[in-house]
């Protein structure tokens, strides 16, 4: 083999990331165009311009997030186990939220009648608004942790209620992936739509990227000042058979800095966070749309990677018996399991991110009022 187990891990962790990376980009985008849609959008016309902006590509951007979740069940089974069954009731919102996107993107123009046009453009703004809001709440727990413990055969137990996940941190956190979102999807508006409505996203993308600034603010201070952190006090060989009750985990406020102390390079993620969004203000401003797509997308990766970084080595932190926690190094399959996932993405990655890239230049165009009437019935 390759690699050795140790470093089969970070490779996974980093993996994964780059997938919820890549998920947040691409159908984020979409997801913040969908948040927009009944507010941007002033007529049947302007809306119909906003749905075909993502019309070509929304479903194969959702592939991001089945990836994500699928290599989550390969190479962390304890993780999506255990998680899956803590936000049970938070995961099925998300679900059927996404099921009303692909019936309101596919019937919302069937028929001609405004009241059911109207009824798919909310159903269209639920199933774009839910998720995001969901994902950041889910993000915000993992930071105060999750109550579950582990019996003597690694069995998980959720104590909690879903009520419980709605604290004010995790809200604050909700907060800053809706707001990430909709400034995503407002660039993108600028770019690929024509004027009213381009203008508007312009304004909507300005003040969307001032939301996230502060409320990531507000979201660091809170984690250096009154959040307390996981930290591993004895951690056994990173080589050796995982075994999530092997190590010792203490509670101590300001641990979630603790890699951004002791590998100083990582600040760099929340000040690519901070300016990628700054950078939207400006370039929307100044009507750059390019450029402030490019810098939306700056700033998702920097506050992503802000979120992993301070967890790290962490995944899903317990609050219950923080030695239970799941981390790289104790919630991974095996060797040969990775190993093999490894050389599978290391092929079909390249090969899915080539054929995204082609997708988005090959049907690349401005959509206008006047082509979604000359191709009233073609187009969504």
């Amino acid at each position: 083999m390759l690699f050795d187990y140790e470093t089969l891990k970070l490779i996974w962790w980093g993996l994964i990331g780059a997938l919820l990376i890549g998920f947040a980009i691409t159908d984020g985008m979409d997801m913040g165009v969908g948040t927009l849609l009944p507010f941007i959008g002033k007529s049947d016309d302007e809306r119909r311009v906003i749905i075909n902006t993502i019309g070509p590509h929304w479903d194969g951007n959702q592939v991001w997030f089945i990836t994500a979740g699928g290599a989550l069940f390969a190479a962390w089974p304890s993780v999506y186990a255990t998680a899956f069954s803590s936000f049970y009731f938070a995961m099925m919102l998300v679900l059927f939220a996404l099921f009303l996107r692909p019936i309101g993107f596919d019937y919302r123009s069937k028929i001609a009648d405004p009241r059911w046009r109207q009824f798919w453009d909310r159903a269209l703004f639920v199933g774009s608004s839910v998720p995001p809001l969901v994902f950041g709440i889910a993000f915000g727990n993992l930071f105060l942790g999750i109550p579950f413990s582990l019996d003597e055969f690694l069995r998980a137990s959720f104590e909690g209620s879903f009520f419980d996940l709605f604290s004010p941190f995790a809200l604050l956190c909700g907060l800053v992936s809706s707001a990430m979102f909709t400034m995503h999807g407002a660039t993108w508006l600028q770019l690929r739509a024509s004027n009213p409505i381009t203008n508007r996203a312009a304004s909507v993308a300005g003040w969307a990227a001032v939301i996230v600034i502060i409320c990531f603010t507000i979201g660091g201070i809170w984690v250096y000042w009154g959040l307390g952190g996981y930290l591993i006090t004895v951690q056994p060989d990173l080589n050796g058979l995982p075994d999530p009750q092997a190590k010792t985990v203490v509670l101590q406020t300001g641990a979630w800095l603790t890699n951004y102390r002791d590998m100083p390079w990582t600040q760099l993620f929340p000040l690519l966070g901070f300016a990628g969004a700054a950078s939207v203000c400006l370039c929307s401003r100044r009507n750059w749309p390019a450029l402030a797509l490019a810098s939306s997308s700056i700033s998702i990766i920097g506050i992503i990677l802000t979120a992993g970084i301070s967890l790290f080595p962490f995944i899903l932190p317990s609050s219950s018996n923080p030695n239970s926690s799941f981390t790289v190094w104790d919630a991974v399959s095996s060797h040969s399991t990775l190993n093999i996932m490894f050389w599978a993405a290391a092929v079909l990655l390249p090969i899915i991110i080539s054929y995204t890239l082609w997708c988005y230049i090959r049907m690349w165009r401005q959509v206008t009022v006047d082509e979604i009437r000359d191709n009233n019935h073609s187009a969504y």
